[in-house]
Order: structure tokens, then C-alpha cells, then sequence
């Protein structure tokens, strides 16, 4: 992955009371020149703001960041509309989207929405198979037909758009291959990042299924969902005796990230608050402003 093609976004609680906090801070991030902004997608938390609805609505107020749901709630938002939703959001903004995608987690509370349950492998069929359906309906060409095991669409024109680039949340080896054969990035689960256990046994399955499938596994990004602290001073340890990282000063963090990049594979990273707070100006103008920037010289030097 080319130095140049690090991505650097942050993410935000999603609920009504929010809503400016939200707006305020995906703007800031917009003029320091963060690239992606994340919104979690829980349609059955009456008190949250939809991820699609927010989602366009900070891109119709900011200029240059993209939008993510991290990741969209599949089993509630039928492939064939999540790709007219995905195509549109892309023609308004000037492709500023990326199609975050999970099989499906909370199934009793997806159930409690009125849809019918499926089984862990039915589920990531599903996953698989509405992928390829988003595909088939964007960018043009003669109207789909498409007859599968969860989908069937007769006859529909495909959006003059293309698709946006898909980022998963694939945890178990069968969401993790399919990643491999139809995905453009992965964000791994639980907060797991470079040095974990998670990463070095589940990236190696999307990699096989990547080649078996005739794709270039060093297409695929690694997204970093990243929580953490960022201190005046640096700290004697900067993770915890799990090995978990937990922050540290902005030269830390730079250093960290640097080494992730060049001497691990990541092509990206979301910055969230440690722990169960939220996001505010100043946590995320010291990782855009003091970060990022830091990160993005260093690799830039690391792989010239």
C-alpha cells in the first residue's frame, strides 16, 4: 500500500442530542484535512441519529472529508436499496463515501425490527452476496437481473455511478475469506490493531482468499478503528499488560503509527476517545493538526 494512500478519519456518537457536537466536529476535521468521518449504524436505538440520514447531511455542509457507517446494519437495509443509497450519496458529494459493511451483529434487537433471523452462515452469505449486488447496480451498463439466495432484483437499471469503495467489519474466518474475494478494505473487530492476536491469525485468511480469487491481497486495506489517549507528556507505557495500545503524547502516537504503516501493513486509521467518552475539539484538532501530519511526513521519508 503507497505511503500516499493512508487514511486518517475519526468517529462520533450518533445520537439526537448530538446532532450540532457532530456537525461541529466532522467540520473542523473537514478544514484540517482529516479524510473520513465514522458514524456507527444501530436502527433499533430509538435515540440515535440514522447513520445514512446523518451521514449526507454532514457531507451537504463540508467539502473534502467522505462519509462512513461503521459498519451499515446489512440485515435492515436490503442490498438493492443500500445501493441506490450509496449511489446517490456519492453523485451529491463527489464520491465522498465509503460503504462500510457487516453481516450483522445484535440479532435479537435486528429482529425486534421486524426482520426474519438467519444463521451465523446464512448471514455472511448474505454479506457476500450483497456486495456483489451493490457492484452490479452501480456504474451503468444494461438493466440487472439477479437471482440469488437472498437477493432477487428483475430487470433494474443500474445508477450511472460507480460503486464506492467497501470497507468490512469481518470477524470469523468465513466473513474474513469473503472480505478476501470482494472487499476493498477491512476494519478488524473489537479494536484489535497490528500487534494483536486478532490481526495475525484473521489478515492471513483474507490474504488466501484474496489470491485464490485472482486479486492482489496488498489491494485490500487494513483500517485501524484506534481508541487512546493523546497526553501533554509522554507515558512510561503506552500500552497495557494485555498489550492493548491506550495512547500516549502526540510524538507516541506519531511514532506508533509510522512503525504500524511501514513495518505492518496499515493503510489506515480511525480515531475514536478512550473508553466510553466522546470525541471533542480539542482531543480531535491535536490528532488532525499534531498527528496526522506528523505520520503522514514519516511514512512519506519511511518509503521514499
Amino acid at each position: 500500500m503507497a505511503a500516499k494512500n493512508v487514511v486518517f478519519g475519526f468517529g462520533a456518537h450518533t445520537g439526537v442530542g448530538d446532532a450540532p457536537e457532530l456537525l461541529r466536529l466532522a467540520q473542523q476535521a473537514d478544514r484540517d484535512g482529516l479524510d473520513v468521518f465514522s458514524l456507527s449504524d444501530h436502527p433499533y436505538i430509538g435515540g440515535r441519529l440514522d447513520a445514512y440520514a446523518a451521514i449526507g447531511f454532514i457531507l451537504g455542509r463540508t467539502e473534502r472529508i467522505a462519509g462512513l457507517a461503521n459498519v451499515t446494519n446489512l440485515p435492515t437495509r436490503p442490498a438493492p436499496m443500500l445501493a441506490r443509497t450509496v449511489t446517490s450519496l456519492s453523485a451529491l458529494s463527489g464520491g465522498r463515501v465509503v460503504l462500510g459493511m457487516g453481516a450483522g451483529g445484535l440479532w435479537d434487537r435486528i429482529c425486534d425490527m421486524g426482520v426474519p433471523r438467519l444463521s451465523p452462515g446464512a448471514a455472511v452469505d448474505a454479506f457476500e452476496e450483497a456486495i456483489v449486488l451493490v457492484r452490479k447496480l452501480s456504474g451503468g451498463g444494461p438493466p440487472v437481473t439477479h437471482r440469488g439466495r437472498h437477493y432477487r432484483v428483475e430487470e433494474i437499471e443500474p445508477a450511472p455511478v460507480a460503486a464506492p469503495a467497501v470497507w468490512t467489519g469481518s470477524v470469523g474466518p468465513k466473513s474474513l475469506a469473503a472480505t478476501g474475494r470482494v472487499a476493498d478494505g477491512w476494519i478488524p473487530g473489537h479494536a484489535a490493531d497490528w500487534l494483536s492476536d486478532r490481526y495475525r491469525t484473521s489478515r492471513p485468511i483474507i490474504d488466501e482468499a484474496a489470491a485464490a480469487a485472482g486479486r492482489d491481497p496488498g489491494e485490500i486495506r487494513t483500517i485501524f478503528n484506534l481508541p487512546g489517549r493523546i497526553t501533554d507528556r509522554p507515558l512510561a507505557a503506552t500500552r497495557d499488560r494485555s498489550g492493548r495500545w491506550i495512547g500516549g503524547s502526540a510524538g507516541q502516537w506519531a511514532e506508533e503509527l509510522t512503525g504500524a504503516v511501514l513495518e505492518h501493513g496499515a493503510s489506515g486509521f480511525t480515531l475514536f476517545p478512550a473508553g466510553d467518552g466522546a470525541q471533542d475539539e480539542v482531543f480531535l484538532g491535536r490528532w488532525a493538526r499534531e498527528i496526522v501530519p506528523a505520520v503522514r511526513e514519516a511514512v512519506m521519508k519511511g518509503a521514499g
